[in-house]
């Protein structure tokens, strides 16, 4: 047996808990540290002999490996491995809750192939950043870590796709032709399965055996280009999309416009009735400029954060994120039936209310944002930029207005309010707002702006990034 501090293994092997889940280069992720946060998320759990352990993983190359280090770990602790193959994380997370168990999840979501990670949830949900602190505290003893990963169990992915087949209407999409842009993404099948389910001419686009980072937060100008190109050619009415693991969504109009995480989630709310709004400051302002919500609560970035204030809320809530995961809270509905609380990030469930939103007006997917607050946000990253050295950008800009005019000059006029809720964001006297803050999964410089057109947005964030990087 061998003795492992996991404060110490997070130090010496750089995999560490980050905005959500523990993350790190593949070449790190060896099967002790795998086993080693395995069994440190179950001892804390002090669970029966024979517990069963719900695991899945992504379509990464590495993900396979991964899990069968984690599968030896479940055994080791005295448990059973219930393992569900390939799926979406919030079909994993939904499996959990149904049989109340708790699960593991191997996936990176839309981090380079050359890195992956670990997520963990309890027979309640996902892990806190206190469940995060206590397993870092913990010291596991491991041994020999020996066996395959048993036969998938289909259930888990059924009793997702039934989730919303069985919600919607079975002629709800009837006469419309949706593209899914495949790639790798872990919900490419099911999600194609339920479109086409629920009535819709499904086309499937670009699959791949290669894994593609797809970020919906900072979509790529190749991308950009093949939505519109797909759209125009196959005469499409929607292109629907998700990360690697199926807990984003990204979702294309009829034009092949991606539409911006943040407001897909404003729209989804809407549609399930929502009353209060838990989100991270990085989301866009048209959220309380709508007037749609009692309550608009605004917290860190990361959905541990969002989950925390969503227990704390009442009434509807609901739950997203800039990359548009929503999480159902309670009390939402559709079509009149009450629908399941699921508190993890879901790509399906914005996909198909925007979708039915569409049908129910009588209008394209792009009309859905006639009406809004004009405010649009765009993002991007700096990749391969150090945590400290992001976190002494930020020190500089906080400490020295002679530093912030260096990235921005005076054409925005003075900072009339500073945010450091996650990193720091500033807004100038011309109603626009820069954000930056260092990536909680990988090095990486993230920058957010909000400006009055989606062009100028792209710009602030674009040229403010292209300084940082000048130095």
């Amino acid at each position: 047996m061998t003795t492992i501090n996991i404060q110490q293994m997070m130090a010496a092997s750089g995999v560490a808990f980050g905005t959500s889940g523990a993350r790190g280069l593949v070449s790190q992720m060896s099967d002790a540290v795998c086993a080693a946060y395995t069994l440190a998320f179950l001892q804390g759990l002090r669970l029966p002999a024979g517990q069963k352990i719900a695991l899945g993983i992504d379509l990464r190359p590495s993900s396979p490996t991964i899990a069968r280090a984690c599968a030896a770990a479940i055994r080791e602790a005295g448990c059973e491995v219930d393992y569900c193959g390939v799926l979406p994380t919030p079909a994993l997370a939904l499996h959990s809750l149904a049989l109340g168990i708790p699960a593991i999840m191997v996936t990176g979501s839309h981090i380079p192939f050359d890195r992956n990670g670990i997520k963990f949830y309890t027979s309640q949900g996902e892990i806190s950043k206190a469940d995060e602190a206590a397993i870092a505290g913990a010291t596991v003893e491991i041994g020999a870590l020996a066996g395959e990963l048993p036969a998938v169990n289909p259930v888990a992915l059924d009793q997702f796709r039934l989730r919303y087949t069985e919600l919607f209407s079975a002629d709800l999409l009837k006469g419309w032709r949706v593209g899914v842009y495949e790639h790798s993404s872990a919900a490419r099948d099911v999600l194609k399965q339920i479109l086409s389910d629920l009535g819709a001419d499904v086309l499937g686009l670009e699959r791949t055996d290669t894994f593609v980072p797809i970020d919906t937060e900072a979509v790529g100008e190749e991308d950009r280009q093949r939505g519109r190109t797909w759209a125009a050619h196959y005469k499409l009415d929607a292109i629907i999309s998700t990360d690697g693991d199926g807990d984003r969504p990204l979702i294309g109009d009829e034009t092949g416009e991606w539409l911006r995480g943040d407001v897909v989630g404003l729209l989804c709310a809407k549609f399930l009735g929502a009353d209060t709004i838990v989100t991270p400051v990085s989301c866009n302002t048209a959220i309380e400029a709508s007037g749609h919500f009692k309550y608009v609560i605004r917290t860190r970035i990361g959905s541990p954060y969002v989950i925390a204030g969503m227990e704390q809320a009442s009434g509807g809530v609901a739950g997203f994120e800039a990359n548009g995961g929503f999480l159902a809270g309670n009390h939402l509905v559709v079509n009149g039936h009450p629908l399941a609380a699921l508190p993890t990030r879901d790509s399906i469930l914005p996909a198909l209310a925007l979708l039915a939103m569409a049908r129910q007006q009588g209008c394209k997917l792009s009309e859905l944002l006639n009406g809004l607050p004009q405010r649009f946000t765009a993002s991007d990253r700096l990749q391969n930029f150090a945590v400290a050295d992001s976190r002494a950008l930020l020190e500089r800009l906080q400490a020295s207005e002679d530093a912030y005019r260096s990235l921005w000059g005076d054409a925005l006029g003075v900072v009339v309010k500073r945010d450091t809720t996650d990193g720091l964001r500033l807004t100038f006297a011309n109603g626009e707002i820069a954000h930056l803050r260092p990536s909680g999964n990988a090095p990486e410089l993230r920058c957010y702006a909000e400006a009055d057109n989606v062009e100028r947005a792209q710009v602030l964030v674009s040229e403010t990034l292209a300084k940082i990087a000048q130095g």
